[in-house]
């Protein structure tokens, strides 16, 4: 008989794995791998390594997974160790005692909501600044005791792993992760079966599993739709971080905003604050203004006041296109249906995302985010001025500096980026009481007491452990992908722990300016081909599938890395993930950083090198505005000589390579006769006193309490008493206002100070002005301020100045008299305007109702 193919048919391999039952004696372990207080914590992790090196190594660093592969010998064994097993047990109980400590209740309570996560390498939900921040942002929460609940997606494929052709191409290649292999866990129902919310799209159900991440003390939820209940095209929401199409990415920003108040909701979460991290976030408040509306029976107004007075907004973006603005068929297709439910007209809720509203404007959701937030703030001091510049035509009558726009500078998690050797030497000279009060710059001049040895010690071991790591990380794949072996093995024998190591590791964007380095390949050559003093260049990053001009910056090195006299000096190191990042900062003796201006709103990378020793050589922008210090690294000035950027481009590189041959390599290479330089040594301990201290997200923490969460938290109390009394009280005066505003008229005004106006307060030196409206039907009182500006005609551009608030000097019915007199601070030929605001002392700051009118 003859066997036909077509009687067998092809079968569907699934996964099965098999693993060991834990001991009783050990169930403890499990607890700990499933909390990430392990990532941080280095006598946690060292004794995982230490329960099974090899199987350590081989999942990764993953607890999860080397106690799933962990067979019931090797339990035995552990069992029978008592050395380990007292180890282990007093991990537990450290566990134990870190998470036993209670929330700190005279804080606000906080819900947190991102795109993405930092968290660890093995949990792929991050691509890089944006969710290494908020994954520290997390971590310090937990250590600060805050009561913080974080939303984000569980996406199957993450983001991208990343290979490199022969000739530099980027291959992006998507890896399903195992949720079983992942330090998160399922959220159940009262019946052990798993919890599903149910997310109302514009014209179906969209299901979404619940996943929760345990990181120390605080919760991160994860919304997660690859499950049979939705259509192939639902399940492919969470698939891939920042993948798809715009609608695709609709559909993630409205299961992370709608769908992540309605997972709150489900699990009975309420917080004092609600922090956007990104305008990814922005529907959060769609949802909540809808909450309000239909649980508390408030008005569209009401709900608004209410939503806004404990929302949040922070932007890491600086410039205009980095933010998402959708079409208005879009956004009309999966929000028209719930905008109808919330009773308001589409125009109106169209307009809450234009900065000019009634226009043809794209839906914004970054200007949807500040109309319905409060508080708005950038990352850095300098972003703080661009957000503001950036944000201005959201609210016209008013200048970018007189924005409520603030800021607060991102910071690290230092228990995370400093190595377990660099945290050795601050717990020895430090002492253990010093992570509790990391931002205490008394405590880091102890850097200073340090004998020189000791921290020329410590940064010779940080380097030759990523020249190890290096060698027996990218071995084999460079081997396995690479045409020529011989060419491997140069480069790896070329890689020099005694060599000046410079690190540039990033999201690769042609913002950063990678290609600087590049401009001069013969002076470049000197300098890494100097026998006696050498030089090695260490790049790492991945470029966004979508962006071709970040790929080929990374095709353009991988070349000239390639190239003969480069070859050994000039390493690219392919799929750059948290694992290799914490060896880079590290390990490298400088970090590099080249952004074109005003275009880094903060990075944290540098803010990581410093916590290990290394010194930052970077353009005056972000963080390292406020972080440089002379004697403590080296700065590329913040000013533009040209305009034209290719020209700022060359002298930028110029000025890169006069540092490195004239000040920095030389510095280094200044040995004494214990084989190092004491002057390189000082710049460390400066920088590590005088700089480090203020990039922690201790910190930063503590700033966004100061200047945002608590003064929200207060407000938001006070509008939610009474039964919103406060509220309905503050919106009945909006609506009056602005249904009156134009009514209002204009008596009398005196004012013209175009005389000559001396500086000094005598009587020739002082202005005087006089106005009087009739406010009519208006409830309340208004202002009136004289604005001075230096004015350019020929641009049509103001330039503000100051202004100077006339005083309410009587009141006679609905008729309003002001004055002033005032002695002006600024000489020069100034011009000046005066306008009209309405003034109402429950009002956080004007921008929150931003009414103006300019009167003459």
């Amino acid at each position: 008989m003859i066997i036909k193919s077509s009687y067998s048919n092809t079968p569907v391999w699934r996964d099965i794995h098999v693993s060991a039952v834990l001991p009783d004696e050990l169930k403890f372990l499990d607890e700990i791998s499933h909390n990430l207080w392990w990532v941080w914590n280095e006598q946690a992790k060292d004794l995982f390594e230490n329960l099974n090196t090899e199987e350590w190594d081989k999942s990764l660093r993953n607890p999860v997974v080397m106690l799933q592969n962990l067979n019931s010998d090797e339990f035995e064994s552990i069992l029978h160790n008592p050395q380990l097993m007292e180890w282990a047990h007093q991990t537990y109980a450290a566990f134990k005692e870190y998470m036993s400590k209670p929330y700190d209740t005279t804080r606000p309570s906080i819900a947190y909501f991102s795109m993405e996560y930092g968290l660890s390498h093995i949990l792929k939900i991050y691509s890089g600044g944006l969710g290494i921040l908020a994954g520290d942002y997390l971590k310090e929460a937990s250590d600060s005791c805050i009561d913080m609940t974080a939303v984000g997606l569980l996406y199957r494929y993450g983001y991208f792993t990343q290979t490199l052709t022969v000739d530099g191409q980027q291959i992006a290649k998507y890896e399903a992760q195992n949720f079983s292999n992942l330090p998160i866990e399922q959220v159940m129902d009262n019946q052990n079966n798993p919890l599903i919310l149910e997310i109302p799209f514009h014209d179906r159900i969209v299901y979404s599993n619940i996943w929760k991440v345990a990181i120390g003390r605080i919760n991160l939820y994860l919304m997660d739709t690859d499950m049979e209940a939705n259509s192939e095209f639902d399940r492919s929401i969470t698939h891939q971080l920042y993948g798809g199409d715009w609608e695709n990415r609709m559909k993630q920003e409205y299961l992370l905003g709608i769908g992540g108040i309605l997972l709150l909701k489900k699990l009975g979460i309420k917080k004092d604050v609600y922090h956007l991290n990104e305008g990814h976030a922005a529907l959060i408040n769609a949802q909540r203004l809808f909450d309000y509306m239909n649980d508390e029976k408030l008005s569209f107004n009401e709900a608004l006041e209410v939503v806004r007075s404990s929302s949040l907004y922070t932007v890491h973006t600086p410039v205009p296109a980095g933010h998402d603005y959708f079409d208005e068929a879009l956004i009309g297709k999966y929000m028209r249906p719930f905008v109808d439910k919330m009773g308001i007209p589409w125009q109106q809720f169209m307009d809450m995302g234009r900065a000019n509203p009634g226009s043809q404007e794209k839906f914004s959701m970054s200007v949807f985010a500040l109309n319905t937030a409060q508080e708005a703030n950038g990352v850095s001091k300098l972003h703080g001025k661009v957000s503001q510049e950036m944000f201005q035509p959201v609210w016209k009558g008013y200048f970018p500096e007189e924005l409520h726009v603030g800021y607060v500078t991102n910071g690290v998690h230092l228990p995370s980026w400093a190595t377990s050797s660099v945290k050795a030497l601050y717990e020895k000279h430090f002492g253990l009481s010093f992570y509790q009060d990391q931002s205490n710059t008394e405590i880091w001049k102890k850097i200073y007491d340090v004998p020189d040895d000791e921290l020329w010690d410590l940064r010779m071991h940080l380097k030759n452990k990523l020249v190890d790591y290096i060698r027996e990380e990218f071995q084999i794949g460079w081997l396995k992908n690479q045409a020529d072996p011989s060419r491997i093995v140069t480069i790896l024998e070329q890689i020099n722990p005694d060599a000046l190591l410079i690190g540039f590791s990033r999201r690769f964007a042609t913002y950063k300016r990678a290609h600087l380095l590049f401009t001069d390949l013969d002076r470049l050559a000197k300098i890494v081909n100097d026998p006696k003093r050498p030089v090695q260049f260490i790049f790492a990053g991945k470029a966004h599938p979508a962006d071709a001009g970040g790929q080929n910056l990374i095709k353009h090195i991988v070349q000239i890395a390639a190239r003969p006299e480069f070859l050994g000096k000039i390493i690219f190191l392919e799929n750059y993930d948290m694992r290799l990042a914490k060896r880079l900062i590290s390990g490298a003796d400088i970090w590099l950083n080249t952004p074109t201006r005003l275009q880094e709103a903060s990075g944290t990378s540098g803010e990581k090198a410093e916590m290990n020793g290394v010194l930052n050589l970077s353009v005056l922008d972000g963080w390292w505005y406020e972080g440089y210090k002379p004697g403590a690294g080296w700065a590329i000035t913040a000013e533009r000589t040209y305009d034209n950027q290719v020209f700022q481009d060359e002298l930028d590189a110029l000025t890169i390579y006069s540092l490195l041959e004239n000040e920095i390599i030389p510095l280094y290479y200044a040995r004494n006769s214990n084989g190092y330089s004491t002057e390189w040594i000082q710049f460390i301990k400066k920088s590590m006193a005088e700089i480090a201290p203020h990039f922690t997200t201790k910190r930063m923490m503590d700033d966004y309490f100061n200047r945002f969460y608590n003064k929200l938290a207060d407000r938001s109390k006070k509008l939610h008493a009474n039964n919103y009394a406060k509220t309905k009280e503050i919106v009945s005066w909006k609506e009056n206002i602005a249904a009156n505003w134009d009514k209002f008229e204009v008596l009398e005004l005196h004012f013209n100070p175009t005389q000559q106006v001396g500086i000094k307060e005598n009587e020739e030196s002082i202005i005087y002005g006089s106005v009087v409206i009739d406010k009519k039907d208006m409830i309340g009182d208004l202002g009136v301020e004289c604005v001075m500006v230096d004015y350019d005609s020929t641009e049509n551009k103001a330039e503000f100045i100051e202004k100077y608030e006339f005083e309410l000097v009587k009141k006679e019915g609905s008729v309003l008299y002001f004055e002033m007199k005032k002695a002006l601070n600024d000489p020069g030929t100034h011009q000046y305007a005066l306008r009209v605001f309405p003034k109402n002392p429950d009002l956080p700051h004007r921008m929150d109702f931003a009414y103006v009118r300019w009167i003459s």
